[in-house]
């Protein structure tokens, strides 16, 4: 179906690329020449004018050879080998991206990052900061201090997760694996490729095969890959599952190579609107003036200059009602500042909430992203 994988490639403002440890480490070095045709693929589609953020595997196969351990089966060698290797894969990909003129960031993330209302904000922050300047987010999982990131799977996770966080309208999983088989074609000569899926089933968790181990330094398997799938989906992203193990991994995707593509019912926008919705049980209530509460309506993110009074108290990133004087609640959404904050800066300009507060804090107490109007 290279019509539609090479559509999602089009279509697509934002996308997350996952790599996985095999793919960036061999024999315990960065595996150089792979690294610089991922770069320059994700140059291609920077200058195509779209967002792209890689998470990527490979501290703890970069770091392991060091503790005289090939295959590191307790957490805290796990942990050391990941702080070992951290710096040498940034390294390495920093010297990918450069004859790109591509500057990479990298940013340490665990679950709860991407699952802790209050982190949320915060990652979010600062991974839309960085694309703003033009650089690359470099998503490595906190290995160092996680418990979660090294075990199985966790890592295809936390890439869904960075996807439903920054809005991301296509996850593509760089495996061992063209996608998704009705059967382990290893082991089946009946297995037959699947190349679209519109939604997944148990039917299809049955068919995929367990961990791949044959590398010896990957964990996550279909299993792992269709469970990163499914919180995309939920998200309004698409997902790509295909093998990373090409000369240009993700030009081989839009010309054609063989893949499974998990297309998303619905967009990023209407899918965040849809989970404020259903999800957030608000904590306290911020009251606005009039002209607030239009251009709430309007689609405009709540300043605190709209804002008249809170009731109840809560703390940055909590869940919170928005209601003008004496009016049904008209949005609910996730406040970038406590109730303390606010209510020191209601009916301020932008430009004075810093002075009074004495921190830059968010330009909005809360962004139009994180508001859903009712």
């Amino acid at each position: 179906m290279r019509s539609m994988t090479g559509e999602s490639f089009r279509t697509a403002k934002r996308i997350v690329v996952k790599t996985g440890s095999a793919l960036i480490a061999e024999y315990g070095k960065a595996r150089t020449d792979w690294l610089a045709r991922l770069a320059a693929d994700i140059s291609d589609l920077r200058a195509r004018g779209k967002d792209v953020i890689l998470v990527s595997s490979g501290a703890v196969a970069l770091g392991r050879v060091d503790l005289g351990s090939p295959t590191p089966a307790r957490l805290d060698q796990k942990q050391a080998a990941a702080a070992i290797g951290q710096p040498r894969l940034m390294a390495a990909l920093a010297s990918a991206f450069a004859s790109h003129d591509i500057i990479v960031g990298q940013a340490l993330l665990t679950l709860s990052d991407t699952e802790t209302r209050r982190r949320w904000l915060n990652a979010r922050a600062t991974l839309e900061t960085l694309l703003d300047a033009g650089i690359v987010p470099v998503i490595n999982e906190n290995d160092t201090v996680a418990t979660d990131e090294i075990r199985y799977g966790d890592n295809d996770r936390l890439a869904a997760r960075v996807a439903q966080m920054m809005g991301a309208d296509l996850l593509v999983l760089l495996s061992d694996i063209d996608g998704l088989y009705t059967a382990d074609p290893n082991t089946d000569p009946q297995a037959t490729h699947i190349p679209v899926l519109t939604e997944l089933s148990a039917e299809h968790d049955a068919m995929a095969t367990g961990a791949n181990a044959s590398a010896g330094v990957g964990s996550g398997g279909m299993v792992t890959k269709l469970a990163a799938a499914r919180i995309a989906h939920a998200a309004g992203c698409s997902t790509i599952i295909t093998r990373g193990n090409r000369e240009h991994p993700l030009r081989a995707i839009e010309e054609g190579a063989l893949s499974t593509l998990i297309v998303a019912d619905t967009t990023p926008a209407r899918a965040r609107e849809a989970w404020l919705m259903g999800h957030l049980k608000p904590e306290g209530t911020i009251l606005v003036d009039a002209g607030a509460a239009r251009a709430l309506q309007g689609g405009a993110s709540l300043l605190a200059v709209g804002i008249t009074g809170v009731l109840g108290g809560f703390e940055r990133g909590a869940a919170v009602a928005i209601k003008a004087e004496n009016s049904p609640v008209i949005a609910k959404g996730v406040t970038s500042y406590s109730s303390a904050d606010i209510l020191r800066v209601i009916g301020l300009q932008s430009d004075e909430v810093e002075a009074t507060l004495g921190y830059r804090g968010r330009p909005a107490i809360i962004h139009r992203d994180d508001m859903v109007r009712v």
